[in-house]
């Protein structure tokens, strides 16, 4: 049913947990394959994707667009593609959702071409990361713009029709949320929990960061012209 595919760089911590999400669906058949795409990790990342029975594949050098687009172009086993961020860890019981989703893409008209994401949520206490949390949901519905660690869940056949990612140094996940358009995104209720902190990131560079994401995905902006003001 799903090939899931996330992009590893030095990852080795955080893809514990990710997988650790994954195996009550892997179990009941849900998940049929994980597919890691690093871009030449110097820690262990290799070993825990051995150890979960991962297919790994090497890109050294690449852009995480690259690696989502070779992790797909390799999937085999799913028609549905799931891409994770190794920093994301999907709530308990997260596939029974997806599987009903999929079932009812599969009964509707134009269900192929249907794409979900996930609730995010962040592990860091704190009033920022409440903020951040608020200000993604408001622009995931409002928009149609979630996040890349909220996930994308995506019919092979309609990814192969939009191109896949486009090859992007930054801002690859708004790039393809703009191609899919908002009335083609459902928002299911279990969440994506980030392991990441926003406030590890410094004042000038978070501003930046919100801004390019605000021009790309409130003005419209082609992605390709705010990745440098992201950075």
């Amino acid at each position: 049913m799903i090939s899931v595919v996330i992009a590893t760089e030095n990852s080795e911590a955080e893809l514990v947990h990710a997988l650790s999400a994954l195996v009550p669906a892997a179990a009941e058949g849900v998940v049929r394959e994980v597919i890691i795409v690093d871009a030449g990790s110097s820690d262990n990342t290799e070993k825990v994707a051995d150890a979960a029975g991962c297919v790994w594949a090497s890109c050294p050098g690449t852009s995480r667009s690259e690696r989502l687009n070779h992790g797909a172009s390799i999937a085999r086993r799913g028609d549905w593609l799931l891409f994770l961020r190794p920093e994301t860890l999907l709530e308990s019981g997260w596939h029974h959702e997806a599987q009903a989703f999929i079932e009812r893409a599969g009964r509707a008209p134009n269900g192929p071409q249907t794409v979900a994401s996930f609730r995010l949520r962040f592990e860091a206490f704190g009033l920022s990361a409440r903020i951040t949390e608020t200000v993604a949901a408001v622009r995931s519905q409002l928009l149609g713009m979630p996040y890349g660690n909220q996930g994308l869940l995506i019919s092979r056949q309609f990814y192969k029709k939009l191109g896949g990612h486009r090859l992007l140094p930054e801002l690859e996940d708004l790039d393809i949320a703009k191609r899919i358009g908002r009335s083609r995104l459902v928002f299911l209720r279990a969440a994506a929990v980030s392991s990441g902190d926003p406030e590890e990131e410094g004042m000038v560079t978070r501003f930046r960061r919100t801004l390019a994401r605000f021009c790309v995905g409130t003005l419209r902006i082609p992605a390709r012209v705010a990745v440098k003001l992201h950075g």
